[in-house]
């Protein structure tokens, strides 16, 4: 049986948990896709469940809930093989194997094929990135040209990815960081004006620039800071929490009635195959490959460093997003 080089946790626990091994290479059934991964990119969603945060995952498992890569075989689809192609969530790294391998089989429901010649390091940056930001901006926030949008937690992979696209769309764009050093990272993905945050408050420095608050706040940090992006925001507009880079999960008491500023909206977003599926890669990536569109990588792994990989998201020293090349 042909084997590949996969990254498998046996238990929750530290990154040096995950063990680098050969396994079988997945047979697809019949509307599957089997893909020899190329890249992948890391998320923090297989951090927690690295850690132990997601019950019902099942191990042995190999983590990663997105891959890029190219068709090898796809019984009964439209594939072909060698098709350059994209995949992220339908279950990948929690009911099923996913993407920290060189092969891996989702779905077909859940494959974009792409027409690009962008490096793959750029390309496995993308598939989750993008489908979070732009199903953050357009389903969830349904930003408007124009509209004033406020990053919280601008720095993160997502939050950039968000920058550069609304920036592009015609919206306004302010960010915020913990760091002056990271200023230029921000200008550099599209963002207008950035604000300075190194306790967690920020309202009432927004509120002196901005009197009547930011039409659109993107919450990327979660429910630390959440009471006080809520207060940035305009009457009638949108705050949507989408990140939890904050690493606290859920408040340990909320009232509504004191926590919701009037007359300001509050949702969230957590995109799944569908959402996925919806998500205009190909014009998003037309959009890089002319540079419209700017993607911050911040660190290139292979897969037998997937543990300094991990770590390196761990500890939020990436500046951008971590893509793992197999």
């Amino acid at each position: 049986m042909s084997t590949m080089k996969a990254a498998v946790l046996y238990t929750a626990g530290p990154a040096e948990n995950l063990k680098v091994e050969s396994r079988p290479i997945p047979t697809p059934k019949s509307g599957e896709v089997l893909i020899r991964v190329k890249a992948f990119g890391l998320n923090r969603s297989e951090l927690f469940t690295r850690q132990g945060h997601s019950p019902g995952v099942k191990f042995p498992r190999i983590l990663g809930i997105e891959a890029v890569g190219l068709v090898e075989e796809a019984p009964e689809t439209d594939f072909k093989k060698g098709d350059i192609v994209a995949t992220a969530m339908g279950g990948m790294g929690r009911d099923r194997d996913g993407g920290y391998a060189e092969y891996t089989c989702v779905s077909a429901k859940q494959v974009q094929a792409l027409q690009t010649n962008i490096p793959w390091e750029t390309l496995g940056a993308i598939p989750e990135m993008l489908q979070t930001a732009w199903g953050s901006l357009f389903k969830s926030l349904r930003l408007q040209k124009g509209d004033k949008l406020l990053i919280r937690g601008g720095t993160t992979s997502v939050g950039l990815a968000a920058a550069s696209i609304a920036e592009n769309y015609g919206a306004f764009v302010a960010a915020t960081t913990r760091s002056d050093s990271r200023t230029a990272l921000l200008k550099a993905s599209g963002v207008n004006e950035v604000f300075l945050d190194p306790s967690g408050t920020i309202a009432s420095s927004v509120r002196a620039a901005h009197p009547s608050g930011f039409d659109k706040v993107l919450e990327m940090i979660g429910v630390t800071t959440l009471a006080d992006s809520m207060a940035c925001c305009a009457e009638g507009g949108i705050t949507c929490m989408t990140g939890i880079v904050g690493n606290k999960w859920s408040y340990d008491s909320f009232n509504p009635m004191e926590g919701i500023p009037t007359a300001v909206c509050l949702t969230s977003y957590s995109g799944g195959p569908e959402d996925f599926m919806q998500t205009p890669l190909e014009k998003l990536v037309q959009q890089i490959e002319k540079g419209t569109l700017k993607i911050q990588v911040g660190k290139v792994f292979g897969l037998d460093e997937i543990v300094e990989a991990q770590r390196v998201m761990e500890e939020n020293r990436a500046g951008g997003k971590i893509v793992v090349l197999t």
